[in-house]
């Protein structure tokens, strides 16, 4: 299995919407600050997306598709898998660090049950919530000769909750003085 070092980022690319790309900027470890912010990430969670990260991920469980499932019924709907909102703060942190960064340490928990859009149709989601993937720099320091940054990241859900907190470590490109 491959560690979050291990993760290739190539090429340089993150899709932001229906046939968008967008260059990702490399962030330095100069350029960060304690008590800056990380890039907010907006992410929409619809039933079709649970279909497919079921399928992806192998987790069929019936409360992530089934309204009349027991635990759905228990929760009033289907609810968005918890591994896919962590896989959006990875994706939030990968997404700020650029290439040459490197996630060394993440953690997160899940707090709240949160419910997907429903589809209107074959493509187009019907209005609700959408979350928005956050965080901000509590450290910076060295340490092995690696110049690294403590994050307490979130994902935060319509009414302003975090849904999921944790915490993600990175080691960032040192410019040097020039």
């Amino acid at each position: 299995m491959q560690g979050a070092e291990d993760f290739d980022r190539s090429p340089s690319i993150i899709k932001t919407g229906v046939n968008e790309m967008a260059e990702i900027k490399q962030l330095y470890w100069e350029d960060v600050e304690v008590g800056d912010e990380v890039t907010t990430l907006p992410k929409i969670a619809t039933t079709m997306m649970l279909v497919k990260w079921a399928g992806a991920s192998g987790d069929f469980n019936p409360h992530h598709y089934d309204d009349k499932s027991p635990m759905a019924a228990a929760t009033g709907s289907i609810i968005v898998h918890g591994a896919l909102k962590r896989q959006w703060l990875i994706q939030l942190m990968t997404d700020w660090i650029g290439d040459k960064g490197k996630l060394r340490k993440f953690s997160c928990q899940y707090r709240r049950l949160d419910f997907p859009r429903r589809m209107a149709n074959f493509v187009d989601p019907m209005e609700g919530e959408t979350w928005l993937c956050k965080g901000t720099v509590t450290k910076k320091y060295v340490e092995d000769d690696q110049h690294l940054v403590e994050c307490e990241i979130w994902v935060e859900n319509g009414q302003g909750e975090k849904a999921v907190p944790g915490n993600a470590t990175v080691a960032l490109p040192y410019q040097g003085a020039k």
